[in-house]
């Protein structure tokens, strides 16, 4: 993981004008078949991101924010849980976003979200997140109905005025100091059909399964459309987004976590450096418990 940018950015996406969702291969390894090595690479990238966390909450000026969208069963939960494994839970926040409640839905479609982006000095986790607006929504424009817009609002531009929406948003938070980065985990149809079938087969797994998962299948093309078009509109350089390989887990986590290493390690973060007043305060603490020391004694 010594090289994570070289890693990370064979999957980074920065203009999205000629892409084209049928040229990544969702089984794709980078001839990396090694699944216990990718193991032992992750474990270092672990403890890697663990120091380079430690540095952005002691610095408390840039915070960060992951974005994970995938269709049902890539492995999105799994690949949070095992990268950031090693992260103090003090400077990460996570949130999965289902469906809107009825106050959600009374506010335009980034209010949920913008509340629970990360503070200065943070990592921020957005497990689904507002990009779900022009992906379920795009494939079931019925919601748009309880979303109560004015209806000469919902028209054939709805989408490209939503996309422009992201792109100003990220690009907010790019210049005030939050940091973007996006993971499409790019699951096949076969494979996510084999994971489905061992929920379904394994009595400890049904609790994941939802006749929904099955249902929302029958619309993989459509899905498939409207992840191709956000990605082509709303990858920049400043909020990419990463084509992740989703069919080997072992190998999707060490792309992700190659990932946010390259963006921590951008930063040049380090501890702030303690100035003179501090130094001297700093001094009079060794005073006061040298002095406990001998008063011990």
């Amino acid at each position: 993981m010594s090289r994570a940018s070289d890693f990370a950015d064979k999957f980074k996406v920065t203009k999205g004008k000629d892409f084209r969702l049928k040229d990544w291969d969702p089984a794709d390894t980078l001839k990396f078949n090694d699944k216990e090595q990718a193991e032992r690479i992750l474990a270092e990238g672990v403890e890697k991101l663990a120091k380079l966390q430690d540095k952005l909450y002691a610095d408390d000026r840039w915070s960060l924010l992951l974005i994970f969208q995938a269709m049902d069963a890539a492995g999105k939960d799994g690949t949070i849980k095992h990268v950031m494994s090693g992260i103090n839970p003090q400077g990460c926040q996570v949130y999965s976003f289902k469906s809107p409640s009825a106050e959600e839905l009374d506010h335009d479609f980034l209010w949920r979200t913008t509340r629970c982006l990360p503070e200065r000095g943070r990592i921020g986790i957005f497990n689904r997140s507002y990009y779900e607006e022009v992906l379920v929504v795009r494939v079931h424009p019925e919601f748009l109905e309880k979303q109560r817009m004015p209806r000469k609002l919902v028209d054939k531009d709805i989408w490209e005025g939503r996309y422009e929406s992201i792109n100003d948003f990220e690009k907010h938070l790019s210049r005030n100091g939050t940091i973007v980065r996006k993971f499409f985990l790019n699951v096949s149809k076969d494979e996510q059909k084999a994971r489905f079938m061992k929920r379904l087969d394994d009595p400890d797994r049904n609790w994941k399964f939802s006749s929904s998962d099955a249902k929302e299948r029958q619309h993989w093309d459509e899905y498939q459309a409207a992840y191709q078009d956000l990605i082509r509109a709303t990858a920049s350089k400043h909020a990419p987004w990463y084509v992740v390989p989703a069919d080997h887990k072992w190998f999707s986590r060490v792309v992700v976590a190659a990932a946010i290493i390259d963006a921590l390690e951008s930063l040049n973060l380090d501890y702030p450096e303690v100035d003179a007043a501090k130094k001297a305060e700093l001094a009079e603490a060794r005073k006061l418990l040298d002095g406990e020391k001998k008063r011990k004694s």
